[in-house]
């Protein structure tokens, strides 16, 4: 399993790197992850300098704490093997490969990214869009454990075309449940697809309020417009915070000590909930830090 620190990924915005004035605009967005996308965004003809303009922009580290991602090409595509050994040597923080359909992909990724000899800590992220990986989700996600897969990102795009099917979100209820129990048991990050309507922002802030319900640590986006709306759905709120650091306090009480249900603000109170208290807190930490 590879070690990460812990990175929001509240807003995790799809930049096409054929596009040199959106290389340049991402350095000013406040989205927690810059995903640098050689396949769906761009032209078969514009491939190869494509992946040189993101790898060329990785070198130039000039994206201050943002997370940086490519998504390369699939694996059946004759550009596959070029954007991993590119992809690897580069700064990435991440490898986000597209059309994954069973844990002998994501071995097979994750030995080609060691052939490579990348750094340590470049991890793989996977796209949960084919019917194929929503079937074999719990052994995908097992490989977390002896691989570099990180992270799941639900591609409901593709999903929706695989399956001949509208794209209405509740026909992926069930596919979103298995992947995200899949992924919180074996210690997954998971992100939710994008919002196609990027001019429609309160049905997005609504899928977003429910992404969170589901799950999700975050939002995949198509337009710097929806940034804000994840980043502000996405984190923790006044009210939780004040609500967890109660808690905290609660249980450091030497009157609590030894006890594993206590009663706050009148609510029973457990350590599981404890837990919880202290990752919204934690991620409320790194997000203030990354603000400033």
């Amino acid at each position: 399993m590879i070690e990460t620190s812990f990175h929001p990924r509240r807003s995790c915005l799809y930049m096409p790197a054929s596009n040199a004035r959106a290389l340049e605009k991402a350095k000013t967005l406040p989205a927690d992850t810059i995903i640098l996308d050689l396949e769906d965004a761009v032209a078969p003809d514009a491939k190869d300098d494509a992946r040189d303009a993101a790898c060329n922009a990785l070198a130039d580290g000039a994206y201050g704490k943002r997370e940086m991602v490519v998504r390369v090409n699939a694996m059946d595509t004759p550009w596959f093997a070029d954007d991993m050994k590119s992809v690897s040597a580069s700064k990435a923080s991440a490898i986000l490969v597209p059309k994954v359909c069973s844990a002998a992909d994501i071995v097979k990724i994750s030995e080609i990214i060691d052939g490579e000899n990348a750094s340590d800590g470049l991890q793989l992220w996977a796209m949960i869009e084919m019917p194929m990986a929503v079937l074999n989700i719990a052994p995908i996600a097992e490989t977390a454990s002896s691989t570099r897969l990180t992270t799941f990102v639900m591609g409901f795009n593709d999903l929706a075309k695989e399956m001949r099917a509208e794209q209405d979100r509740t026909l992926f209820t069930p596919a979103i449940a298995q992947t995200i129990m899949a992924g919180r048991a074996f210690g997954l990050n998971i992100l939710d697809s994008v919002y196609n309507d990027f001019k429609d922002p309160d049905g997005f802030e609504q899928e977003c309020r429910q992404a969170k319900a589901y799950g999700f640590d975050g939002k995949t986006l198509i337009h710097p417009a929806q940034i804000d709306i994840a980043n502000r759905e996405f984190a923790p709120n006044e009210d939780k915070i004040i609500e967890a650091l109660a808690i905290i306090a609660a249980f450091k009480d030497p009157a609590n000590a030894g006890k594993g249900v206590i009663t706050v603000d009148g609510k029973m109170t457990e350590l599981l909930h404890l837990q919880q208290a202290e990752q919204t807190i934690a991620l409320a930490e790194v997000i203030a830090a990354a603000s400033q």
